[in-house]
């Protein structure tokens, strides 16, 4: 990784076609019940970044691929780093919704 890959954000449309293409991913959206009812990614599960820790109910194997994204990208990239404190080791944030170029599940 170089200097200025620290600077590059996320890209959920290139996010979302690598969710697609990974057997057994999660995709996770950890925006909260409102907003997600409002529009959220076709296949994609609700755990609202304030509980977060409710994901080890959900995804048992700490190897599942998971995808996060949120609105912006700020709320996933929180929730990607706690995934891994969590012992997570396959986390990636996919960035925010409102970059999205598909079709939301409304």
């Amino acid at each position: 990784m170089g200097f200025f890959d620290l600077f590059r954000r996320a890209d959920i449309n290139q996010g979302m076609n690598e969710f697609q293409s990974t057997v057994g991913a999660v995709l996770l959206d950890v925006r909260t019940p409102q907003e997600y009812r409002g529009g959220h990614l076709p296949g994609s599960q609700n755990i609202p970044l304030q509980a977060i820790n409710n994901a080890a109910n959900i995804i048992i194997k700490k190897v599942t691929p998971i995808f996060v994204y949120c609105q912006s990208g700020s709320r996933s990239h929180q929730a990607s780093a706690a995934l891994t404190r969590m012992g997570y080791t396959n986390v990636k944030n996919i960035g925010g919704i409102a970059s999205f170029t598909g079709k939301v599940v409304r």
